[in-house]
């Protein structure tokens, strides 16, 4: 392994061939990276979609790719070569982990899926990610506006009396993409104590389904069908914005004691005493009587200006930010939330992983790579005889 693939981690010595591309993927494999992990980002000769899906941009690369893909080595193979698709099922047998986001099948012709690969490579954990899953499924593509509508999400977004909206972000991609780490991680614990490989499979309306927790329980649980209440929340009031004398202020008080201290910096303090309004139960039950009392005292007063009381006093609150002002406020809480990966004019600032650890910390050691920038490099390194998993030799590059 030489100097520029070498670091530490808590998965230092992981080799991944990544065969993803999009977001779930490449967001798992980036977390990865960034513990440790050797990731290879296999791309087509045109590269990932998301590399052109501007703007926004910095300089010629969409931010929305630099996003989730640093830490990561970049080649450029075309399945349909066969040169190419050797060199790929080489880097296949020799990984620890491969990861891919094709259409169920869509690897085999290449002799790159989980059959294929477990031949040449048995200890391998082959993690798959799909829209609808490997069974009835597997022929539906798989975009997260789609498993948004078709999991129930976009019927609890938005106002009771409106339309049903997607969340702002891919939530489902994101939550897949956590879902396949984790998968990925167990895999390996378990091949280190068996040193049996296996596939891991992952899906987004699986993943979205165990992700509506609360909804999804209401139904499984207790045949209930929930239905979008706006910012409202369906079991805690107050549990959601408030008007205040500029804008409005979340506010979080979901316990008996919460609450009191609400009242108490809002200067109703006997509130709590009110049989309607005793309990968790009785506020939700009775919020269209509690929720103008509340408003009547938020008014007096700017939401900063009550963040800063309410907090103080343990009550959990916050104002409603643009992207920039949740920065800011992380920066406030020493949170440290960008790093800057690369330097000279590959710098480019990410966020930070979101996961500390006290003696294996992330590692920032490569920016976000160009469409095949270590093209050459892979494919001396491949064309070199070497065991499956680096048995025989550690030398990655």
């Amino acid at each position: 392994m030489t100097d520029d693939t070498a670091r530490g981690g808590p998965l230092s010595g992981v080799l991944v061939a990544d065969f993803s591309r999009i977001l779930a993927g490449p967001y798992a494999t980036m977390l990865l990276a960034d513990l440790g992990a050797d990731v290879i980002k296999v791309e087509g000769p045109r590269g990932d979609d998301t590399r052109s899906w501007t703007p926004p941009a910095r300089g010629d690369t969409a931010t929305y790719y630099l996003g989730v893909n640093r830490g990561k080595r970049s080649i450029a193979l075309d399945l349909r070569d066969a040169g190419d698709a050797a060199a790929a099922r080489e880097l296949a047998r020799r990984a620890d982990v491969l990861i891919e986001n094709f259409k169920p099948g869509g690897l085999a012709r290449f002799g790159l899926d989980y059959a294929a690969v477990r031949a040449a490579n048995p200890g391998i954990v082959y993690s798959s990610i799909t829209g609808f899953g490997s069974g009835a499924g597997r022929k539906v593509p798989g975009y997260d506006l789609m498993v948004q509508a078709i999991s129930g999400l976009m019927s609890l977004t938005g106002d009771p009396g409106g339309p049903p909206y997607r969340a702002g972000i891919s939530v489902f991609d994101v939550m897949a993409g956590n879902h396949a780490a984790i998968g990925i991680l167990a895999a390996l614990r378990h091949r280190d104590a068996t040193g049996e490989g296996q596939l891991v499979e992952v899906n987004l309306l699986s993943s979205a389904l165990t992700g509506l927790v609360n909804h999804s329980s209401a139904y499984v649980a207790g045949g209930t069908v929930p239905y979008r209440m706006g910012n409202a929340h369906p079991s805690v009031f107050p549990y959601e914005p408030l008007p205040t004398a500029d804008n409005d202020l979340i506010v979080t008080a979901a316990n008996d004691g919460q609450f009191r201290k609400l009242c108490v910096v809002l200067g109703i303090p006997d509130v709590p005493d009110d049989p309607r309004f005793s309990t968790n139960a009785d506020r939700t039950a009775n919020r269209a009587e509690l929720r103008p009392i509340l408003v009547e005292r938020l008014k007096r007063r700017g939401a900063v200006e009550w963040f800063e009381l309410l907090v103080d006093a343990g009550v959990p609150s916050g104002p409603i930010n643009t992207i920039d002002g949740g920065f800011a406020m992380a920066e406030r809480f020493e949170l440290d939330p960008v790093v800057v990966v690369g330097e000279g004019g590959r710098a480019v600032p990410t966020t930070r992983h979101p996961i500390r650890f006290s003696r294996t910390p992330a590692t920032y050691r490569l920016p976000p790579p160009g469409l095949d920038e270590h093209g050459a490099e892979l494919r001396q390194w491949l064309s070199q005889p070497q065991e499956a998993n680096g048995s025989e030799e550690d030398d990655r590059g």
